[in-house]
C-alpha cells in the first residue's frame, strides 16, 4: 500500500507548500527582478522592457499545456520545475557577480519564467484534479492565503533583507542581492524535498507519449471554437484592456517608490519599500479581493462592475499626488499604497469573473487557457514601454496619462452588457 498521504488528510500539509511554490516563483519573476535591475543601475526603460518578456511564457501557453496535461504525472511536472526554479535562482545569484551579468540573468530569469508558468500548470491542474469533498471552502481559502503569504515574502521580506544585507555588507548591493536569490533557491530545493512526501496521490489515469501534430491539433481546434464565440471581438477588446492603466502602472509603482527625489521618486530604502509594497500593500490586496469576492457572490456582477471599474482606476490619481507632493511620511505613503491596492483587490474580481464567463463550457479548460494567454498579453505590451513612456515625460506627467487611459477601462466594462455570459 502506497505511503503517500491521501488528499483528505493531508490538505493542510501539502496544499500551503504547493500555493506558497507557486506564488513565490511569480512575484521574485515579476517583481522582485524589477528591484534587483533597479538597484543595479539600469534605465526605467530598459526595465520594463526586459521584464515584459517575462510574461511571454503565459501568453504562449495554449502551445504547450497539452504537454503537462497528458505526459507525465501532474506530480512529476512539479517535482521538476521546483528542482528547474532552485537550479535557475541559484544561477541568477551565481551571475549576479559576472561580468555578464545582464545578459546572464535576463536568459536565466526568462527559462525560470517558463518553470514557473509550468508549475503554475501543474499545481492547478493537480488542485482541480483532487476530490476534496467538504473541504474544498477551505481549501480555496488557503490556496488564496499561501498565494499572499509568497507575495508578502517575495516583496517584502526578500526586500527588506536584501537592505539590511546591503548595510551590513557596507552597501556591496550585487553580493547582497546574490545571497537573496541563493536564499531563494534554498527555499525551493526544500519545498521539493518536502513535497516529495507531501504530494498526494492522483487518481490512476492514462499517460502516454504525444506527438507534436496532436498538440498542434488540440490547440487549433481550442482557438478555432474559442474565436467563434458569440461577440468575440468584445470579449478580446474586455481581456486586453480592461487592465490597461494597472499594465501601464504596475512595474512603475515599484520604480517611482525607490527611485530618488532628484529623479521625481519618493527614494524609498529596500527596508521601507519591502514594508510599505510588501507587508501593508498586500493586505489592502488581500482584502480589497475578499470584499470583491462577496460583493459578486451575494449581488452579482452587473451590480458592481462599475464599482470595480471605478476601483480599478481611480485611486490612481494617488500616485498623481504622491508625485507632485514628494512626501517624507512613510505613514502617509502607506496609506496611499494601501487604498491603491485595495482598490486594485476589489476592482480585479469584475475581470476574474469575466475571464471566467468567458472561458466556460470548454474541454480540458483550454479556453481558460486561451483566455489567460490574452490576460497576460494585456500586461506584458503596456509594460513594455512603460518605463519609455515615464522617462520621456516623468513621473507626474506619465501617472496623468495612466488617469487618461482609465477612459478605456470604462468604455469596455460598458461592453459587457452585450455579451451573452451563457456563451
Amino acid at each position: 500500500m502506497s505511503n503517500k498521504p491521501t488528499i483528505e488528510r493531508s490538505l493542510p500539509c501539502w496544499l500551503p507548500s504547493l500555493y506558497f511554490a507557486k506564488g513565490l516563483a511569480q512575484v521574485t519573476v515579476m517583481s522582485l527582478a524589477v528591484i534587483l535591475y533597479k538597484q543595479l543601475g539600469l534605465s526605467n526603460a530598459a526595465i520594463t522592457f526586459y521584464v515584459a518578456w517575462f510574461y511571454l511564457p503565459w501568453v504562449i501557453k495554449p502551445l504547450w499545456k497539452s504537454f503537462v496535461t497528458t505526459t507525465h504525472s501532474h506530480r512529476w511536472w512539479i517535482y521538476l520545475t521546483e528542482l528547474l526554479l532552485g537550479a535557475g535562482f541559484g544561477g541568477v545569484a551565481f551571475t549576479i557577480q559576472a561580468q555578464f551579468w545582464l545578459q546572464g540573468t535576463l536568459f536565466l530569469l526568462w527559462l525560470i519564467a517558463f518553470a514557473c508558468a509550468t508549475h503554475n500548470e501543474a499545481a492547478d491542474h493537480l488542485y482541480r484534479k483532487q476530490r476534496i469533498g467538504k473541504t474544498v471552502h477551505r481549501a480555496e481559502l488557503v490556496r488564496q492565503l499561501s498565494q499572499k503569504v509568497a507575495m508578502a515574502v517575495g516583496q517584502g521580506v526578500l526586500v527588506m533583507l536584501a537592505g539590511n544585507m546591503q548595510v551590513f555588507y557596507r552597501n556591496n548591493i550585487r553580493y547582497s542581492w546574490s545571497l537573496v536569490f541563493y536564499i531563494v533557491a534554498g527555499l525551493f530545493l526544500l519545498l521539493f524535498l518536502y513535497h516529495l512526501y507531501q504530494q498526494p496521490e492522483e487518481t490512476p489515469s492514462s499517460r502516454q507519449i504525444i506527438r507534436f501534430q496532436d498538440v498542434w491539433e488540440e490547440t487549433k481546434s481550442g482557438w478555432k471554437t474559442f474565436m467563434q464565440k458569440p461577440l468575440i471581438t468584445m470579449i478580446l477588446l474586455f481581456l486586453l484592456l480592461y487592465r490597461l492603466p494597472e499594465a501601464l502602472l504596475g512595474k512603475m509603482t515599484l520604480l517611482f517608490l525607490l527611485d530618488p527625489m532628484q529623479n521625481g521618486g519618493l527614494g524609498l530604502a529596500p527596508q521601507e519599500y519591502g514594508l510599505v509594497m510588501g507587508t501593508v500593500g498586500i493586505i489592502g490586496l488581500s482584502l480589497g479581493g475578499v470584499l470583491g469576492s462577496k460583493a459578486i457572490h451575494r449581488d452579482g456582477a452587473d451590480y458592481w462592475k462599475w464599482w470595480m471599474a471605478s476601483a480599478m482606476t481611480i485611486p490612481d490619481l494617488l500616485y498623481v499626488f504622491l508625485s507632485y507632493a514628494l512626501p517624507d511620511s512613510l505613514t502617509l505613503i502607506s496609506i496611499c499604497v494601501f487604498v491603491e491596492q485595495f482598490g486594485y483587490g476589489f476592482g480585479i474580481i469584475f475581470y476574474l469573473h469575466c475571464l471566467n464567463v468567458f472561458s466556460s463550457r470548454s474541454a480540458d479548460n483550454i479556453h481558460r487557457t486561451i483566455a489567460k494567454s490574452f490576460m497576460a498579453l494585456s500586461m506584458m505590451l503596456p509594460t513594455m514601454i512603460a518605463g519609455t513612456l515615464q522617462m520621456s515625460w516623468g513621473y507626474r506627467t506619465f501617472f496623468i496619462i495612466v488617469i487618461v487611459s482609465s477612459a478605456v477601462t470604462f468604455w469596455v466594462t460598458s461592453l459587457t452588457s452585450r455579451v451573452n455570459p451563457r456563451q
